[in-house]
């Protein structure tokens, strides 16, 4: 990790531009299938456009101050579609409609035979952002319990085996990642929540089983869902987390600051590091760097500072460019607070 107490990093996505992704569409949707009326660029120049789109990202959390870095998912329509999507497996041309806990229909990708990963998908991301900047960077991935929570499956008998299969392929590409220079590798789970009786029954495995074999710190990273799409009060707790202590995964990534986290559970992961949200974004107003040190020196009553990350709650793919650059100065500024604190 970074050399030195309370490094700062992102969740994963930061705003896309509104030259490369129509930001109003986005808004109705996460995409769960492929959603390729989202990009405002033409195919034959879009990959460009991504690029120039990821270096933007780059220097703006560069430039935020922010310790660790991701390539702010540019080339994603969502955090989990890209990869669930390309693996074997899967029926993009024929999705599945489901209806979710909101009422609306929502399109699905159908597992249509096993699943398995046949070639890399976001190696070139990883091998991207190391050649564009100097910091430590962290490549995320979406969690083998979200995907078959977020799919149709129409071929296991036994849901838990589809749900390692999904680890198995998450592990291969894993790998991979590590192999191409990722300093950190992530994955988004946060529909552990969704079911915890799965989740208890299946997830622990699945995660040990997707991050086995790497030797770079490895993440896990929980929430309640986008601000942006889930509107209203969050939880003040999770149903499924103490048991994420029994995981491999060196570090536990929660949302905290929207819903102002009952922070004594993080005794329950006693080892671990906690990547904290420190930032709420559900508020577009911008935090005062005292005030996030504030966040982070309520964290620190539970973790020591050698094991606590101060974050975003959550990706920033929904805010706007302006706030959610803001929002990383204030988080860069109130860990630099609290760091002189300590030393």
């Amino acid at each position: 990790m970074a050399d030195q107490l309370l490094p700062t990093t992102v969740v994963g996505s930061y705003p896309q531009p509104d030259w490369l992704v129509d930001r109003e569409l986005l808004k109705t949707m996460v995409p769960r299938v492929r959603v390729r009326e989202l990009w405002r660029v033409a195919e034959p120049y879009l990959a460009q456009a991504q690029d120039d789109a990821t270096v933007l990202a780059i220097r703006d959390m560069e430039c935020a101050g922010i310790d660790i870095i991701t390539d702010g998912e540019m080339r994603r329509e969502s955090y989990s579609n890209r990869f669930a999507t390309a693996l074997d497996g899967i029926d993009n041309d024929n999705p599945a409609t489901i209806i979710n806990r909101a009422g609306r229909s929502v399109s699905v990708p159908r597992v249509v035979g096993r699943i398995s990963r046949n070639g890399p998908v976001e190696i070139e991301d990883i091998k991207f952002l190391r050649r564009h900047t100097r910091r430590k960077a962290k490549i995320t991935l979406p969690g083998p319990f979200t995907m078959a929570q977020q799919a149709h499956n129409e071929f296991y008998k036994d849901n838990d085996e589809m749900v390692m299969d999904f680890a198995a392929a998450v592990n291969e590409e894993v790998r991979d990642l590590e192999a191409a220079g990722a300093d950190v590798i992530q994955l988004d789970d946060p529909w552990l929540r969704n079911d915890p009786d799965a989740a208890k029954r299946i997830a622990v495995p699945a995660l040990n089983r997707a991050l086995q074999g790497l030797k770079v710190p490895t993440v896990v990273h929980l929430c309640f869902g986008y601000a942006a799409v889930v509107p209203g009060q969050k939880p003040s707790g999770y149903a499924f987390l103490p048991q994420l202590a029994d995981s491999t995964a060196d570090q536990i990534s929660i949302e905290a600051a929207q819903p102002k986290l009952d922070l004594g559970m993080l005794k329950e992961l006693s080892g671990k590091t906690i990547m904290l949200g420190v930032i709420d974004l559900g508020d577009r107003t911008v935090e005062t760097a005292d005030k996030v040190a504030e966040r982070i020196r309520a964290a620190l009553e539970h973790v020591p500072a050698e094991r606590l990350v101060p974050a975003p709650d959550c990706g920033m793919k929904y805010l706007s460019r302006e706030i959610a650059y803001g929002k990383l100065l204030a988080l860069a500024a109130g860990a630099a607070i609290v760091r002189r604190e300590l030393t």
